[in-house]
């Protein structure tokens, strides 16, 4: 066994040849197998100065911001950058018409002004395992329907180890669809305090038209920081709290990129999915995708219409619309691409050329015959649990009421067997049908204060519509019959009809009622409650009808997708090869690097204030400036962050691997210094979470000259930028 596992570990890392542009990389493997790479690329560091447990490292600079993005500690009193849009709900959050830190902008003049920040946390990663020996070792003989159960158990027992007597947080991630099994090991911080933003009108310039773009005009960062305790350690929120003191914090270098410029991007990217087999990617095309773009395109229309109206609910709904217009962009942009550079037939290849490898191999020879029986099979209900959980519980009422399907289960009477109730009825579960009452209960407040139940009623019917058209007849719910009885000449009239009916009658429609009932549950009222009915009626269906036969697919594909991965690296054996994102701390290195998008047409590799002035736009929302950065422009008051040529940069393009996830990643030098951040893609490598492109795949980044421009020059916060080192 061990003597398989070794070989495994040579087919997934030993090899030179590949691009060092393409890949994401675990840090505990950069030492061995890509730190000559880097030096080649103009790395100075050593190994060491990039991962090393015993002693401080970049690593140590690097922070989980929050589960979704990533930010950097560049001073030594804890301050964290990340993205504006990584901070935007908390911005938003503490925004009102009267203090509207959106659209003003924020910076705090001292640290007693920097803003708590309840629910928001940072994680720092303190070592990396490789656990595959022991997991593979644990998980011989399994049936593969029991191993999601055995995974979850041997994670259990290792991250309990591991956790037993610190205060760390400890996460098991599989690599190369479960050939391998790695231990990251954290230190989570919870007070956390917003210290500065732009106004939404620089961290966001440019809006969801720019967005996925080059070039790109954005000052998407925010700021942020950790407090601990006197002893420096991690604690929860208390006024007398002090700022962290880090084991490491990146200088910041001002001296500027150009063509060529090693960049590495250190980070935590969230998911991608390399090794897809090219029945996944025609379904995506054909199906997956333009569902959730169709889906997103009503709440995102019924939300702007609320906007657009006024003031305050634009801040209540504007981390919400943001959220969800990011990925439906995306979603159109990763189809248009996937299209454009022919992903399908790139995979086609690449499945016909192991096939042939496969001849004669019994390891082999049966995958992929298999992975298209399990897709024929799952093609046909693809679509039933993107319309759950994109639009039945992308309904704000029926969100609300889904947390009630707990309750509901757990509080259904059944008779006592045991004890002195023996023969009497009681609660299946009372612990869990309280706790699920009282979760939804404590999320009340944030729910209702963006709820707007007319924009929720014109997303209800739509997506109702939109199901009863796209599934087929004999997969909709029971309940869609009593839907349909409602009032109208047309399907539409009496989802509409429906719809207003739900929303006049249900009582998660008002917050009061929600939370009288919510302080004494009533089964019976719950069952007869609209908006519950019908979440339930889906929830069941789906959960009765599809998850199995959901179930039965991965279940199907786990062993094929392993064995084919297997495959391709002894297929491969030159070939230097990298797990999927899957949010863990990644590395990724390149270099500044232009690119021609299309015949004759070239893209710089950075841009400046004057391409932000150029598209200035007092009339359009996406495009205002702030009057104080007008006239810093037209003063070409720039400060020591101009360039040679007496423009002020804004944003830089580098070759880098990155995905969502990424978002405030640190863009970092050969020596270690900080030169940007990551924030975006391009939009003609939009497929590059399935195919990276070395050709068209780029990292779009703000430049750091930009960031402290914007904080000193038009925040008037040079006491921030005095915390950082910053070398010239």
């Amino acid at each position: 066994m061990k003597k398989i596992l070794y070989s495994l570990s040579i087919l997934l890392l030993l090899n030179f040849n590949v691009k060092a542009d393409e890949g994401m990389w675990i840090p505990l493997l950069l030492k061995k197998y890509n730190y000559e790479q880097m030096k080649a690329k103009g790395l100075k560091l050593t190994a060491e100065q990039l991962y090393d447990v015993n002693n401080n490292s970049l690593k140590d600079a690097i922070v989980w911001f929050n589960g979704g993005c990533t930010g950097e500690i560049i001073s030594s009193q804890g301050l964290v950058l990340t993205n504006h849009h990584c901070g935007y709900d908390a911005i938003a959050s503490n925004s009102t018409p009267q203090d509207n830190l959106l659209d003003n902008g924020f910076w705090a003049k001292n640290h007693g002004e920097e803003k708590p920040i309840p629910g928001m946390w940072v994680s720092i990663v303190q070592r990396i395992e490789d656990m595959t020996d022991r997991v593979q070792t644990e998980l011989k003989g399994v049936e593969e329907k029991n191993r999601p159960a055995k995974l979850t158990e041997i994670y259990k027992k290792i991250t309990d180890e591991v956790k037993k007597g610190t205060t760390y947080d400890a996460q098991m991630r599989e690599m190369f669809k479960g050939n391998a099994y790695y231990l990251f090991v954290f230190q989570k911080y919870t007070d956390i305090r917003l210290v500065g933003t732009p106004p939404q009108n620089v961290g966001k310039f440019g809006g969801d038209t720019d967005n996925w773009m080059w070039p790109r005009h954005t000052g998407d960062f925010s700021m942020f920081r950790i407090y601990v305790n006197k002893e420096n350690n991690a604690t929860n929120y208390a006024p007398d709290n002090v700022p962290y003191k880090p084991k490491h914090s990146l200088p910041v270098s001002i001296k500027g990129v150009k063509e060529g410029d090693f960049a590495m991007i250190y980070g935590f990217p969230g998911r991608t999915n390399r090794y897809e087999f090219s029945q996944g990617i025609d379904l995506a095309i054909e199906k997956i995708n333009p569902t959730i773009v169709n889906i997103r395109n009503i709440r995102l229309k019924a939300w702007k219409e609320v906007m657009d109206k006024s003031e305050a609910d634009r801040l209540k709904l504007s981390a919400d619309y943001a959220s969800i217009a990011n990925y439906w962009k995306y979603f159109i942009g990763q189809t248009e691409q996937m299209k454009h550079l022919k992903v399908y037939d790139f995979k086609k290849g690449v499945e016909a050329r192991f096939t042939k490898f496969a001849e004669g191999k019994p390891e082999y020879s049966n995958v992929l015959a298999n992975v298209e029986k399990a897709y024929t099979d799952y093609r046909s209900i693809a679509l039933q649990r993107i319309y759950l959980n994109e639009g039945i519980l992308g309904i704000s009422i029926t969100s609300m009421a889904n947390n009630f399907i707990s309750y509901e289960t757990n509080a259904q009477m059944v008779k006592d067997t045991t004890g002195g109730k023996k023969g009497k009825t009681m609660p299946k579960d009372s612990a869990a049908a309280n706790k699920a009452v009282k979760a939804a209960l404590s999320n009340s407040e944030d729910f209702y204060a963006s709820f707007f139940p007319t924009a929720d009623e014109k997303i209800m019917a739509q997506i109702l519509e939109m199901y009863y058209n796209n599934i087929p007849a004999n997969q909709h719910p029971a309940y869609m019959a009593t839907i349909l009885k409602s009032k109208g000449k047309s399907n539409t009239e009496k989802f509409q009809n429906y719809a207003k009916m739900v929303y006049a009658n249900s009582l998660f429609a008002n917050k009061e009622k929600f939370e009288a009932f919510a302080r004494k549950p009533d089964h019976k009222k719950l069952m007869a409650d609209p908006a519950f009915i019908l979440v339930k009626s889906f929830y069941d269906n789906y959960v009765n009808n599809y998850k199995p036969k959901v179930d039965a697919f991965n279940a199907a594909m786990g062993p094929e997708a392993r064995a084919y991965l297997r495959g391709m690296m002894a297929m491969n054996p030159e070939k230097n090869w990298y797990p999927d994102a899957n949010s863990s701390i990644r590395l990724t290195y390149g270099n500044v690097q232009s690119y021609d998008p299309k015949d004759a047409v070239h893209y710089e590799y950075y841009t400046t204030l004057d391409g932000v002035m150029e598209k200035y736009n007092p009339k359009d929302f996406e495009f205002t400036l702030p009057p104080k950065l007008i006239d810093l422009y037209n003063n070409k008051d720039f400060g020591r962050y101009k360039m040679a040529n007496g423009k002020l940069p804004v944003g830089f393009i580098t070759n880098n691997d990155i995905t969502g996830g990424n978002s405030g990643s640190p863009v970092i030098d050969g020596e270690g210094r900080l030169i940007g951040l990551a924030f975006d893609g391009n939009w003609e490598a939009m497929s590059g979470d399935i195919v990276f492109d070395e050709k068209y795949k780029r990292t779009i980044n703000v430049d750091i000259r930009y960031v402290l421009f914007l904080i000193d020059k038009l925040g008037q916060a040079p006491h921030i930028v005095g915390e950082m080192s910053v070398v010239e």
